[in-house]
């Protein structure tokens, strides 16, 4: 990251006309000690699917009540039927029974909150137990039932919190930055287990002793995503489930003395939950078709059993739902508004509206509550939102075809749209394969991806997949790579054949620590393979890349991105531009597919220009040259004298002649078009899905560039997801490729002088005194290189 002083005097120098945004938004209350809170509400709030998750065995041994399609259940361990025991809008999950089993204590998830509901099973009335406007989770009695622990943010980080039944008392039990999750009270009554995501450093399994508040660590390792341990009956033994160097695995853990783990299953094992009689672990696990499964194993080893579940009790009348189309994005709800899923596939969650969606393939079957549904459908961003609403008759099966429309035909006008920054599995719920990937990228109508293999932390994720290919037919898709090291910044390596290493060093690291290694090294590998390079989610701005980009490594440069405001990232773009550097723009969503809580794949894309039929060859080098524009919705063809994007205008009059055409499915405020980075038209934008024409004049300047950009509205509804509209086209260059004006040249020196002057100090004390000869000369290099801009434009 960058000073704030340092980022104001870019900001100041290009005279920008627009604000700057945060990257995305939190849409759950914020928690003070987490800086990306996408991650927080991914890996620790609850998640969805049509099959059980959150098995909580009942102390009677007879029952086990689970999560599933957003409601609870409860099955008959017996008959091995489910029975639905909630109702509503609102999503249910994360059961927990009082010990005399008459109660069950649970997370409420409208979508933009959290709270804390019980269940009276005999009288099925329900009591909110914890409202307030901030997270509440993972409630839990303890073992006499005179008490609720839960994880509430009351105090700005989740911690651990004590409710008196009898009094309706609440104490504070932690003082924590960070969160704590899924306390579990010890049999004895005087200790709690818990996990801790601190949100910067390692998590943690601890124990926290009720008497003086004392804590001790059992476990601890980097992004422990999957862990929600389990505390047997006799308070001896912890279950959980813990990365390994090849998949996750469910251990044993003992409470008291720490050492070694038994394995008792890998592959993804979910949400552990002891038997009453503590003989068998329950846990939850998706299928191939991603609808997770009840399992159960023994305590002491053996076989992993599926628990069946023989017939689903709705208890109100249910119909069948039969949707016909293309592959297409979908959402639907029932009369109530809670959604409804398909019995297999993949749920997902829109950070932006939150909306439960799925992707169909073309004909998806859906059991629903008689009466009133709702439907929502799209295809990428091209296509208007169309909602159909139906009245289903019990008992009966409706058949609805929906036609999708996109506002413009990118295929027909020449372009290829691409997502160049994905992650196929990162630490969800689910292990996708590449062919899961092809039904998300027809659904959303996505030519191209590169979905990359990368570290989680000091795992290597998807290596596996490395030499993974479909580029015969759409959709193309071709696995990429993205190099890690967080403090100089991460690089894509598009095209490649062979994978770079390390994949992560520097600080903020254990391994590789204290390496002499440059980001260049990376980008070099890139083009060496004969492929192209990337700096992804670029603003803040990382501390390489300047000096990279002025000593000519970088080929491409992350413009959009969801996860990086586009506008402050196109303020130090238009500096590199000024600079006379052809840097073309790229986008990628940085989607997280096995994610529950995440943008789809294509979210944010570019278009490329490129000839038919596809070959990458030509793809790479029509991406690299700038023939193309990028967008999170709206589709930009712009027209300067006969010169597009990507290519070099020739013409010497006063007044040239542009035009621009601009295609949306979604409201966007402005449009505008730039010289050399400011201003020089602007005009409104669309209040509504369809195409609006442009046409003018410009004086051309000696040297520089020429853009078109869209943007600007709060994103309200599908098919975007993001917080405003964004659009913008690679440049036009006036004369040749990365003229430049001297005045331009000069003020985008200057900024970038000081960016690196900063990288340069903290490139100092980040190594503290570690000899680091070939960065500190790489960065002295791009220093002295832009000080003799400086001077030649004196």
């Amino acid at each position: 990251m960058i000073d704030r002083t340092v980022l104001s005097a870019v900001l100041l120098l290009l005279a920008m006309t627009t604000e700057v945004h945060a990257d995305w938004r939190h849409r759950y209350p914020k928690l003070q000690s987490f800086g990306h809170h996408l991650y927080f509400e991914a890996y620790n709030l609850p998640t969805l699917n049509a099959g059980p998750t959150d098995p909580a065995p009942s102390p009677d041994g007879r029952h086990v009540a689970f999560a599933a399609r957003g409601w609870l259940w409860l099955l008959d361990l017996e008959t091995h039927v489910a029975r639905r025991i909630t109702s509503g809008a609102h999503m249910d999950s994360r059961p927990a029974w009082s010990p005399d089993g008459r109660h069950l204590a649970f997370v409420r998830d409208d979508t933009r909150d959290t709270s804390i509901v019980m269940l009276d099973l005999n009288e099925n009335r329900e009591q909110l137990l914890a409202g307030e406007p901030v997270l509440e989770l993972d409630p839990t009695f303890s073992p006499d039932g005179r008490f609720l622990y839960y994880s509430s943010a009351t105090a700005g980080d989740l911690d651990l919190w004590r409710l008196e039944f009898a009094t309706g008392q609440r104490t504070r039990l932690t003082d924590h930055k960070g969160a704590v999750l899924r306390p579990l009270v010890h049999p004895d009554g005087e200790r709690v287990l818990y996990f801790f995501d601190s949100g910067s450093g390692p998590d943690e399994i601890r124990i926290h002793d009720l008497s003086d508040g004392n804590e001790r660590t059992l476990y601890a390792g980097n992004i422990l995503s999957h862990s929600r341990p389990a505390l047997s009956p006799d308070g001896r033994t912890v279950a959980v489930t813990l990365p390994s160097s090849s998949e996750p695995e469910l251990r044993l853990l003992p409470f008291d003395e720490p050492r070694s783990a038994i394995v008792l299953s890998r592959g993804l094992p979910l949400t552990p939950a002891w038997s009453a009689e503590g003989k068998d672990i329950y846990f939850t696990e998706s299928d191939a078709q991603e609808r997770m499964v009840l399992k159960r194993v023994p305590y002491a080893g053996g076989n992993v059993i599926d628990v069946p579940i023989h017939a689903w009790h709705w208890g109100v009348p249910t119909a069948q739902l039969r949707i016909k189309g293309d592959a297409a994005r979908l959402a639907v709800v029932d009369a109530q508004g809670h959604p409804v899923l398909p019995d297999a596939g993949q749920p997902k969650f829109d950070l932006a509206s939150g909306a439960i969606y799925f992707f169909s393939p073309g004909t998806t079957e859906i059991t629903v509550p008689a009466g009133d549904v709702r439907i929502s459908a799209v295809r990428g961003p091209t296509t208007p939102l169309k909602v159909i609403r139906e009245n289903i008759e019990a008992g009966t099966t409706r058949d609805i075809s929906i036609k999708l429309e996109p506002v413009w035909d990118t295929r027909a006008a020449g372009y290829i749209s691409a997502d160049h920054h994905l992650h196929l599995n990162y630490g969800g719920p689910y292990r996708l394969t590449p062919e899961d990937l092809l039904l998300q990228m027809r659904a959303e109508d996505l030519d191209f991806a590169t979905p990359t293999v990368a570290n989680l932390h000091e795992r290597l994720e998807d290596r596996q997949y490395w030499g993974w290919q479909q580029l015969s037919e759409p959709p193309f898709l071709q696995f990429s790579q993205e190099v890690r090291p967080h403090f100089f910044g991460h690089i894509g390596i598009i095209g490649a054949n062979e994978l770079f290493w390390p994949w992560f060093w520097g600080p903020y690291y254990e391994s590789y620590r204290w390496d002499d290694r440059l980001n260049a090294d990376a980008l070099r590998h890139a083009r060496k393979q004969g492929g192209v390079n990337v700096y992804v989610h670029p603003y803040p701005t990382p501390h390489s890349l300047i000096p990279d980009a002025v000593l000519g490594e970088v080929d491409l440069y992350e413009l959009s991105c969801l996860w990086s405001d586009a506008l402050g990232a196109a303020g130090v773009w238009y500096q590199l531009l000024n600079l006379g550097l052809p840097i073309a723009p790229s986008a990628g969503s940085d989607s997280m597919a096995n994610f529950f809580r995440i943008m789809p794949v294509g979210a944010t894309r570019a278009y490329v220009r490129t000839p038919q039929p596809f070959k990458l060859d030509d793809y790479l080098r029509d991406l690299k040259a700038g023939r193309s524009f990028v967008t999170n919705g709206p589709l930009l063809d712009l027209r300067v004298a006969a010169a597009r994007p990507g290519d070099v205008l020739d013409e010497k009059s006063a007044a040239v002649q542009w035009h621009l055409d601009v295609y949306s499915a979604v409201a966007f405020d402005k449009l505008e078009l730039l010289i050399n980075g400011a201003v020089v038209w602007q005009g409104s934008g669309l209040t509504k899905a369809g195409k609006r024409s442009f046409s003018g004049s410009i004086a051309i300047p000696e040297g520089g560039w020429i853009a078109a950009r869209a943007h600007g509205g709060r994103i309200s509804s599908w098919p975007a997801m993001d917080d405003y509209a964004f659009a913008h086209t690679s440049p036009i260059w006036i004369g040749r490729r990365g003229s430049t004006l001297p005045a331009t040249e000069r003020a985008a020196a200057s900024a970038l002088l000081k960016i690196v002057s900063s990288s340069e100090e903290k490139l100092r004390k980040a190594f503290e005194g570690a000899p680091i000869p070939r960065l500190q000369s790489h960065f002295e290099k791009a220093r002295q290189t832009l000080q003799q801009r400086l001077s030649e434009t004196e």
